[in-house]
């Protein structure tokens, strides 16, 4: 009669779990565990994020329950809490999903060791992404890739694994003691924005049914315009995996607007090979280009607040604060607009995006902030986005500005994307830009030589 404790991470669903698969297809007896970690929590906790991860794991809760099964929730140390329950059930091994940073290295390295003393076999399973990291390499090299578009041409030719269904029925987990899962506010302090979307694979799979069946054909002509609904909304499913990367891949290969999507799950995985080869990147540049950040504590604070006189970065900081989320296009452009228009170090960035964004997590939130500090993969550096002009192009009549920014609500069309222009009739309650754009881009291209 053997027992296996499935330790859920960043995995949480049922469809396509290669750690729960094997243990169901293994053992008599299989105990779902979910660890709070206060380590985690204290480092890494945002209350948007907190509270998607309590939807997620009530929602796994219940699809384990409809299985004859239930989910352990512990509070604590990972290792400590994961070894309790497995000595408490009798369990001969543990289960869990592969994981990137320099965090969960640690904890698997931890867990390894702690459960070998007890004579009790860990094993680690793909899932967290669509190509292991490590699968692949450049040509003469045991290296990660630093170049993206090298790595898309064999990460799209590679064979993969199968998608794996969710059990019908699970194993019998025996006793379990099921807590009641805490509030937000026992986890962190700070209350979650307004308008997060609920979490869980329930609603993570409903979200990209209706991707697929009526948003992906679009994707490649609507994905960056901001007033409307173009893109799919999944990564915070895609963070805490409620939603597989690989189905979603799969899915999606072969449909219209299916290869401009996919190339964005690449990414992702691009992401995360890079960070597992070099962990050292969620703090330090990974091309490092002598800057020296200015020390602004003004700016900083008028860049989070929304308050910067540049409309399209104002109504992206803006959305960000009501939502946990913004669209790819607005965090290009406000993540360009703090390193390269105030020359502020992007590790300031990273970490107030990484305080609200719901789908925030440090492999992809520092990978892109050094992408557009160009301290990191990006091939040209030293490009600038010009917040102006990717306004006209991406919100030409302005919806998506008038939206967020209400003191701009007045103004018509294209206009309201420079309101110094408009002379007497520019509101008074909005801010005046807080830096000029061409001297902000002649400074910053003078630092960088």
């Amino acid at each position: 009669m053997s027992t296996v404790v499935v330790l859920f991470t960043r995995d949480i669903r049922l469809h396509d779990h290669p750690a729960l698969a094997a243990a169901v297809d293994r053992a008599s007896h299989v105990v779902p565990l979910f660890v709070l970690d206060d380590a985690v929590l204290g480092r890494f906790g945002a209350p948007n994020r907190v509270a998607f991860l309590l939807d997620a794991l009530a929602d796994l809760r219940r699809s384990l329950a409809s299985r004859g099964s239930g989910l352990v929730v512990r509070r604590g140390d990972t290792v400590a809490e994961t070894l309790r329950v497995a000595v408490e059930t009798g369990a001969e091994r543990i289960h869990m999903s592969e994981d990137v940073s320099a965090f969960a290295h640690r904890r698997h390295e931890r867990l390894t060791s702690a459960a070998h003393e007890r004579g009790i076999a860990l094993e680690a399973f793909p899932g967290v992404t669509v190509v292991a990291p490590g699968d692949l390499s450049p040509t003469g090299s045991d290296g990660p890739f630093r170049v993206f578009t090298p790595y898309w041409r064999r990460w799209r030719a590679v064979p993969r694994r199968a998608v794996l269904a969710a059990p019908r029925r699970m194993p019998e987990a025996g006793p379990i003691d099921e807590r009641p899962l805490p509030a937000v506010g026992d986890l962190v302090g700070g209350a979650p924005a307004s308008r997060l979307p609920a979490g869980g694979e329930t609603e993570g799979r409903s979200r990209l049914a209706r991707w697929l069946r009526d948003g992906l054909a679009g994707y490649d002509a609507r994905r960056d315009e901001l007033a409307v609904d173009g893109t799919s909304g999944l990564s915070p499913y895609l963070h805490f995996g409620c939603v597989s990367p690989l189905e979603a891949a799969e899915r999606a290969a072969g449909q219209p607007g299916g290869e401009t999507w996919i190339r964005q799950l690449c990414w992702r995985d691009f992401h995360h090979q890079l960070h597992d080869a070099e962990p050292r990147i969620a703090r330090e540049d990974l091309r490092p280009r002598g800057d020296r950040w200015r020390d602004d504590p003004d700016a900083l604070a008028a860049w989070k607040e929304g308050r910067t006189g540049y409309p399209l970065v104002d109504a992206g900081m803006r959305q960000l604060a009501a939502e946990g989320w913004m669209p790819g296009r607005a965090r290009l452009v406000t993540a360009s607009f703090l390193v390269k228009h105030l020359y502020l170090d992007w590790r300031l960035g990273a970490a107030h995006f990484a305080e609200h964004l719901v789908d925030g997590d440090v492999v992809n939130n520092t990978g892109n902030w050094q992408w557009v500090a160009g301290t990191g993969a990006d091939t040209r550096p030293n490009r600038v986005f010009n917040p102006t002009r990717q306004a006209r192009r991406f919100d030409p009549d302005g919806a998506y500005v008038r939206h967020w920014v209400p003191e701009l609500e007045g103004v018509e069309r294209g206009a309201v994307h420079e309101p110094w222009r408009l002379g007497l009739l520019r509101p008074a309650a909005y801010p005046h830009p807080i830096v000029d754009h061409e001297e902000a881009v002649r400074r910053f291209r003078e630092a960088r030589g």
